[in-house]
């Protein structure tokens, strides 16, 4: 009898011990954690972006700014009730082939609403599978103008590449007095070539050489001696923070001398790596710098220094990039939206999403006709190659 008892209280013990470790979501990525007070609704936020490919250094960090958001806020209101939020997160793959599928996973598994993407391309190739199921997508980095325009379900937080490279061009001017420019896009890619473009039309055609180079390539040392033999005075590169480090690696070996200007894609720690120990200049624009904001500063380097998943994700130390940032103002600008709402219905959330007005760690956000966020000023920092950490240059905007 005494056996029956201690067996039947050994089962139970187990099967409390596994009831209390709980299951994680299949599709979590990272390793948020989600509480909420037993019995509570669930909401799904569906999180789009890319964990390999060419932008997945990237996409990682933005989620990590979602994940972190997640774990200090995880419930809302909702209708005066209290829903557990819930991320459902896929990888994208950086692929336009893939985004659609990807997105389609969110759409099954019933998010209602969606964050991403980190890359213009893979956002705008999902952009129909979104509209068709009835959610609202709010972009946290997609920059390229297209990703907003002509619908009405996609919205973004970030300023826009148009604004960005104006931004570029002046800081060019301002700061390296340069009169002739070499600028290298990837041949095929909507953010590279659009910024690539919108830098030469407010720096001026006829001071840019312009060149592509084709998918798949690792080999740059073809288009740093072209600008060497142009002599020019900057060297701007739109592109992914892979082909960044080989670029910025292979300007160092060929003594390029000038230079190396990247959009927001450049800020990330695979860039500070990349720099460190090297004879280069590198300056970016992007939408945050680290010491905006100290409470959050503060709360998501603790963070990422006590789990190892999330340090491995931001690229192995604890540098916060601005899309970090903005992937956590994202998720608060979807609770707002939610709150808004008061519902989880497709066509409420739509409906309130226009109406937003948010201050985040990144500044005021607030929408304007066209779904865009209405943002005026871009950071530009640059890379200390002695110590491989960012230094604030500058807080501009166009003339």
């Amino acid at each position: 009898m005494k056996k029956s008892i201690a067996l039947i209280l050994s089962v139970l013990f187990l099967l409390a011990t596994v009831a209390g470790c709980g299951g994680g979501s299949s599709t979590d990525t990272g390793s948020t954690s989600n509480s909420g007070s037993p019995g509570a609704k669930v909401v799904k936020i569906g999180v789009f972006e890319p964990a390999s490919g060419d932008n997945g250094a990237g996409g990682k960090q933005e989620t990590l700014g979602i994940q972190f958001a997640n774990r200090e806020t995880p419930t809302v209101t909702i209708g005066g009730e209290e829903y557990k939020v819930e991320l459902v997160i896929v990888d994208n793959q950086s692929s336009n082939a893939i985004a659609p599928s990807a997105a389609q996973t969110l759409v099954s598994e019933g998010v209602s609403i969606v964050l991403g993407s980190y890359g213009s391309a893979v956002s705008m190739a999902a952009s129909d599978v979104f509209k068709d199921a009835g959610l609202t997508a709010i972009g946290v980095s997609c920059t390229n103008p297209q990703v907003t325009l002509g619908n009405d379900h996609y919205f973004r937080i970030c300023f826009l590449d148009p604004f960005q490279g104006t931004v570029l061009a002046n800081f060019a001017k301002d700061r390296f007095n340069a009169e002739k420019a070499y600028v290298l896009a990837k041949l095929g890619d909507d953010y590279s070539v659009g910024l690539a473009n919108y830098f030469i039309e407010a720096f001026g055609p006829e001071n840019c050489i312009y060149e592509t180079f084709p998918e798949g390539t690792s080999d740059y040392t073809s288009y740093i001696a072209s600008a060497k033999a142009n002599n020019v005075d900057v060297f701007f590169s739109p592109t992914s923070t892979e082909a960044a480090a080989l670029i910025i690696d292979q300007a160092n070996t060929a003594g390029l001398g000038v230079p190396l200007l990247g959009g927001d894609t450049w800020d990330s720690n695979v860039i500070l790596n990349a720099a460190k120990g090297k004879n280069v200049e590198v300056f970016v624009t992007t939408f945050y710098h680290e010491g905006g904001a100290p409470a959050f500063d503060n709360g998501i380097k603790a963070w990422i220094n006590s789990d190892v998943i999330a340090k491995a994700n931001n690229g192995g130390g604890d540098n916060i990039a601005s899309v970090t940032a903005l992937g956590y103002d994202a998720y608060f600008v979807a609770l707002e939206i939610l709150k808004l709402a008061g519902s989880t219905d497709l066509q409420a959330i739509r409906a309130a999403t226009p109406n937003l007005k948010f201050t985040g760690v990144t500044g005021p956000i607030q929408f304007d006709a066209n779904g865009d966020a209405m943002r005026d000023t871009a950071f530009v920092k640059s890379v200390d190659t002695a110590t491989g950490e960012w230094v604030f240059v500058a807080q501009q905007g166009v003339r």
